[in-house]
């Protein structure tokens, strides 16, 4: 038998199991249930867009599209005063927080690698403890007082720098990389830093990405660390603390947004109801993490599956 016959007769095999009527339920009940679960998962999204993008009491029933179309929701809640330098500070810890995340735990992971560094496997088995065993709240906060960190902006970033998690998975994807290509380098005289610089962290973009995807969601979600250590700060209050008040209070603010505006209340009324400013409330904080995920997600994918895979 010719490889061409061969081939024609696997051929005919697979297009028989396609149009089997087993196969064609199969794949009719697999389609179905995927749809069903893929409008599961968005349409809540979608309720909240279209419901904030809705106007006076009517906009209440919306469903499927927005019934009086208006921004003046959005409108309304980025004009408040408190909003401006709350944005500010979750922006700047959001990128800072990132970044000396990002880089820490690259660092870290790498030194982990080398079999010269000092005491390297009793401080990373002392690593892996932390992610079962923590302090407690109360002497964390004392810890924070101590080093002065507490009513300090810097208690958004300092104690998030590094992750035992994250470094395991930084030094599982170095261990990937041949060593030959530092191996080079150290014969040409780069040191430890030149070399992580200039070839190790180049060469672990997708575990970087994968890092960095996690600490800008949980730094831009975070809220309790400023309830908790910022709360006789009201200058530091981030965007999401703000926010989670705004969601308790939105019949008091709305009040507030009734006095303070210049035209007719009843106007107003037309436009923006409680559920209106909820909804708001909650797509300002899903907005950038939603403009952020779909650019990182296949360096998000490859990073987890590299360390899935290796570890």
């Amino acid at each position: 038998m010719s490889a061409a016959q061969a081939d024609q007769i696997v051929g005919k095999r697979k297009n028989a199991i396609k149009s089997s009527p087993s196969r064609k339920a199969f794949v009719f009940c697999n389609t179905v249930f995927f749809t069903f679960m893929l409008f599961m998962c968005a349409y809540p999204l979608y309720y909240v867009l279209i419901q904030s993008l809705s106007g006076g009491n009517e906009g209440t029933k919306a469903l499927l599209l927005p019934i009086n179309f208006t921004f003046n929701n959005f409108h309304e809640m980025l004009t408040i005063h408190e909003i401006g330098n709350a944005i500010l500070i979750s922006v700047v810890r959001t990128v800072l927080g990132t970044v000396s995340h990002v880089f820490c735990c690259m660092m870290l992971g790498y030194l982990y690698t080398k079999d010269t560094m000092p005491f390297r496997k009793v401080l990373y088995r002392f690593m892996i403890v932390t992610m079962y065993v923590g302090g407690g709240m109360i002497p964390t906060y004392l810890v924070m007082r101590e080093y002065g960190l507490v009513n300090s902006f810097w208690i958004y970033v300092i104690p998030s720098v590094l992750s035992a998690y994250h470094v395991i998975l930084v030094k599982t994807f170095v261990e990937s990389i041949p060593k030959e290509l530092e191996e080079s380098a150290r014969i040409d005289g780069a040191s430890t830093m030149k070399v992580f610089l200039s070839i190790i962290l180049p060469l672990s973009l997708p575990i970087a990405a994968t890092l960095a995807i996690y600490a800008s969601n949980s730094q831009w979600n975070s809220w309790w660390d400023n309830q908790l250590y910022n709360a006789a700060r009201p200058d530091l209050t981030t965007l999401q603390l703000l926010l989670y008040r705004y969601l308790n209070q939105a019949d008091k603010l709305l009040q507030q947004l009734y006095e303070d505006h210049t035209q007719e209340i009843t106007d107003l009324e037309i436009q923006m109801t409680t559920r209106g400013l909820k909804m708001t409330v909650t797509m300002i904080s899903v907005i950038p993490i939603l403009c952020v995920y779909p650019f990182m997600q296949r360096f998000l994918i490859k990073g987890i599956m590299v360390g899935a895979v290796k570890g």
